[in-house]
C-alpha cells in the first residue's frame, strides 16, 4: 500500500468500506487480518467483491475470517460461500458452512447436502453442516 500501515481500527470506526477493501489486499498479513475483522463487524454487501477476492489469500485465517464476513453480509456472498466449501483447509470449509446456515438461502441446501456425502469432511464438518441445514429448514426464501 505505501510507506505506512493503514489504519485500520480508524476505517473501521469511520466504516470505511472502499479503505478496508483496498486494505484487504496489504502486503502485509496483520493489515488483511485485521481489514477482514473489521468487514465483518461492519457487514456492508459493497465489500463482497473485494471479499470474494480474499478468498484466495495463501493464509488460511484471512480464509476463514472472509467466510465469517461473507456470512454476514448474507444472501449476496452464498455463490462465493458455496465455493468455500471446496477450500483446502478445514477451518475454512467448516466456517463456510456455518455461515451458508444463516444465509436463509436455498441455494445453500444441495452444497451442504453434496458436503455431508464428501469424503474429506471430518466428523465436525459434518455436523456444522448438518447444523446449518437444519437452520436453513425453517428459513428458506
Amino acid at each position: 500500500m505505501g510507506f505506512f500501515k493503514p489504519n485500520v481500527e480508524k476505517m473501521k470506526k469511520d466504516k470505511d468500506v472502499n479503505g478496508l477493501m483496498k486494505a484487504l489486499k496489504d502486503k502485509d498479513l496483520h493489515v488483511r487480518s485485521e481489514a477482514v475483522l473489521a468487514l465483518q463487524v461492519i457487514g456492508d454487501a459493497r465489500a463482497v467483491e473485494s471479499l470474494i477476492q480474499a478468498l484466495k489469500d495463501e493464509h488460511f485465517d484471512v480464509r476463514a475470517g472472509v467466510v465469517v464476513a461473507l456470512g454476514k453480509i448474507g444472501k449476496p456472498a452464498v455463490e462465493p460461500l458455496i465455493q468455500a466449501l471446496k477450500d483446502k483447509e478445514s477451518s475454512v470449509r467448516s466456517g463456510a458452512a456455518a455461515a451458508l446456515g444463516g444465509t436463509g438461502d436455498a441455494r445453500a441446501v444441495e452444497p451442504l447436502i453434496q458436503a455431508l456425502k464428501d469424503e474429506m469432511w471430518d466428523f465436525q464438518l459434518r455436523a456444522i453442516a448438518k447444523e446449518a441445514l437444519e437452520k436453513l429448514k425453517g428459513k428458506e426464501t
